[in-house]
């Protein structure tokens, strides 16, 4: 018996392997989300794949993916944040951030995964990467020859911009 890859400190063989074997739903969109990571920690494509809808199944390329996996070292899984989701709901979104390693290069997906039941079942629906949100300036940008937001009278490249 072995800790299960998901991060519930539980036994794999209690936790996320019934989900991956089909013998156990996951109940919760969490619980497929951490069954999905433990799946690509075990290399289970299949699960990967039918734990999708099915619209998008069509979309991924089962043997890219298992290509790129062959070469990522799965370091841990944090939920950040749940919403819905529960067993009660139709809708779940699950924050989480999946540490990995690609060719001794330590990588992180930081995702918003969305998550809908359909006749019951758990599926995973798609994700928005939150690695890379953009910046936005709240005030125009200050140029170095513009008068000093400070309100020193300086130039801002002698003032507040040095």
């Amino acid at each position: 018996m072995s800790i299960c890859p998901c991060g519930s400190g539980r036994d794999f063989d209690e936790c996320c392997g019934p989900i991956i074997a089909g013998t156990a739903p996951a109940a919760t969109a969490e619980a497929l989300m951490r069954a999905r990571y433990s799946a690509h920690v075990v290399k289970n494509f299949d699960f990967i794949d039918n734990s999708m809808l099915p619209e998008l199944r069509d979309e991924a390329d089962h043997d890219e993916m298992t290509k790129w996996s062959e070469e990522v070292t799965w370091d841990g899984l944090d939920i950040l944040e749940t919403q819905k989701g529960a067993s009660e709901d139709e809708t779940g979104d699950v924050t989480f951030m999946a540490k990995y390693t690609v060719r001794n290069i330590p990588q992180m997906l930081h995702e918003r995964a969305h998550f809908k039941k359909v006749d019951g079942v758990w599926l995973y629906a798609d994700g928005e990467d939150m690695s890379h949100e953009t910046f936005r300036r709240e005030a125009p940008k200050v140029g170095r020859n513009d008068p000093c937001p400070c309100g020193s009278g300086k130039k801002y490249k002698k003032c507040c911009g040095k």
